[in-house]
């Protein structure tokens, strides 16, 4: 789909009714199928967690057991936040150093998880993953602290070498990691390489080895047949220069920028497109709700990710400029959100890969996660189905070891409604006055706007 800038900078007056920013003001009933569906219409919407004793709920919001309303943000996994760049004072000697080591190049996805490490995103991990780190990753979706307590890690976050690579390390316990572009990004301290069983990873992460999963293909079938953990020190923060990095915000100063609105809950909602109404309704429709619930300043942060994506996604440029009018335009209130790019490249691995998303935001001081249908899923890449249930994923959210701290916002059912001529909850003693389609159907008739 060839979706452009254009499409934000100017749009048309009449088309899809659901993309905020782009000022579309009409129904297109006549370009629909009568099976395009924009979400469940399914009526069990907001389940309780899978347990005994069911958690609380206020407004169809999934409470944790124990839930009271907090004056100070949620600490991060593991308690201190990690900050893995090298302080400006000992950059020079720390370059010297790295110029004399071993040297391993990495690609632009390596370097991406590079920035998540390197920032605390995966807090309390101090750099890519040794065995027992991956073992714990990959089979329980949780790491096991020295205390004794869990967090969740639900993705192995590893960096693979091949054998010319591993055999040029020789017996060096540290080593130096170069950017696609040559430059020294990192040194990897106390290094531990083992055996890269790709078979055993891919399954264990997406249920399935089917052929046409993008990540797989792209960053694990691909690449070497060993992985290297160790700690990292990374040189300098790392940048893109591709005009995006002021959105790019760390785990820190987002605290500090919720602390500085002094919110009391922040709520997050990531997505890989462009907003549209029926999420703007729902962001909105939240912080009413935890309004209700008794905060005074809850802040919604709206954070796209900006890592890997696949090759048929919307270009985060696009989406970016297209977050950026849906503030201008007042679709959200821009002194209530705070708009920042997730680095983390994306897996499209489903419920196992939402508990990703999920404890990330934790340590950006999130307390309350938005989740939608089949989030961080795909389509079969071999089958005319979708790879995974929609409804696990935030079933798995409600129940995830690792995850009780964080409260679950399962989606409310929005569509077009044609009698109030606007986005709505849907009624279901009304159904014929809602129209349904799916965000893909919208760029899809928007992009043929374009061609024509």
């Amino acid at each position: 789909m060839a979706l452009a800038g254009a499409v934000v900078a100017k749009a048309p007056t009449k088309g899809c009714p659901f993309v905020s920013g782009f000022l579309l003001n009409e129904p297109v009933q006549n370009f629909l199928p009568k099976s395009s569906v924009l979400f469940s219409s399914k009526a069990n919407l907001f389940p309780t967690p899978m347990s005994s004793s069911p958690a609380p709920s206020f407004s169809g919001i999934v409470l944790r057991k124990g839930f009271r309303v907090r004056s100070s943000l949620i600490e991060p996994d593991g308690g201190r936040l990690v900050d893995l760049v090298v302080p400006e004072s000992d950059r020079a000697s720390k370059r010297d150093e790295a110029a004399s080591l071993p040297q391993i190049q990495i690609s632009r996805i390596d370097l991406e998880w590079v920035h998540v490490l390197s920032e605390g995103w995966a807090n309390p991990l101090s750099g890519f993953m040794r065995q027992a780190e991956f073992l714990q990753a990959l089979h329980f979706n949780f790491l096991r602290l020295e205390d004794d307590s869990i967090v969740n890690m639900s993705i192995p976050i590893v960096l693979a070498i091949d054998d010319l690579q591993k055999e040029a390390i020789g017996n060096s316990k540290d080593v130096s990691l170069l950017g696609p572009g040559g430059n020294l990004v990192a040194i990897l301290r106390n290094i531990e390489i083992y055996k890269h069983n790709k078979e055993e990873r891919i399954a264990r992460t997406w249920g399935t080895t089917a052929p046409g999963l993008p990540y797989a293909e792209e960053v694990i079938i691909s690449t070497g047949n060993w992985l290297i953990g160790g700690d990292l020190e990374v040189l300098e923060q790392i940048k893109y220069n591709d005009g995006l990095d002021h959105y790019r915000l760390s785990p820190k100063e987002l605290r500090e920028e919720f602390e500085r609105r002094e919110a009391d809950a922040v709520f997050a909602f990531q997505l890989r497109n462009p907003v549209h109404n029926g999420h703007a309704l729902l962001m909105t429709d939240t912080r009413r709700r935890l309004l209700e619930m008794g905060y005074k300043n809850p802040i919604l942060l709206l954070h796209p990710l900006g890592g890997y994506t696949k090759a048929d996604d919307v270009p985060l440029s696009v989406r970016m400029e297209q977050h950026k009018k849906v503030l201008e335009e007042g679709v959200l209130d821009p002194d209530k959100t705070v708009v920042a790019i997730f680095p983390s490249p994306m897996h499209y691995a489903g419920p196992t890969e939402v508990q990703w998303h999920a404890k990330a935001r934790i340590n950006a001081g999130a307390d309350f996660y938005i989740v939608g249908r089949d989030p961080a899923g795909m389509s079969h890449p071999t089958e005319k189905r979708d790879l995974y249930d929609p409804d696990h994923g935030k079933m798995v959210l409600s129940m995830a070891p690792g995850l009780e701290r964080l409260n679950i916002l399962p989606f409310r059912v929005a569509a077009y409604d044609k009698v109030q001529k606007k986005m709505a909850f849907f009624d279901p003693l009304r159904p014929q006055d809602f129209l349904f389609i799916s965000g893909t159907k919208c760029f899809d008739l928007m992009d043929l706007f374009f061609t024509i």
